[in-house]
């Protein structure tokens, strides 16, 4: 097992943003495959997946 990296530094590692949410004007309402609703989804998973990596990564950030 290899030695833990170490913190990045927030400049060079910036804090993951969240996704736009959409608005419902945005869906067509036609039953797209993939609707605006449903990849908001998807990116917001994405998001707090990586947003919880980057807590792990800058362990005194996690108020900012």
């Amino acid at each position: 097992m290899s030695a833990p990296s170490p913190p990045a530094h927030p400049s060079t590692d910036p804090r993951p943003q969240p996704p736009r949410e959409p608005q419902l004007e945005d869906c067509c309402a036609s039953g797209c495959v993939h609707c605006v609703f449903d990849m908001y989804q998807i990116a917001l998973e994405n998001y707090e997946l990586a947003l919880a990596a980057w807590l792990a990564r800058h362990p005194g950030a996690a108020g900012a």
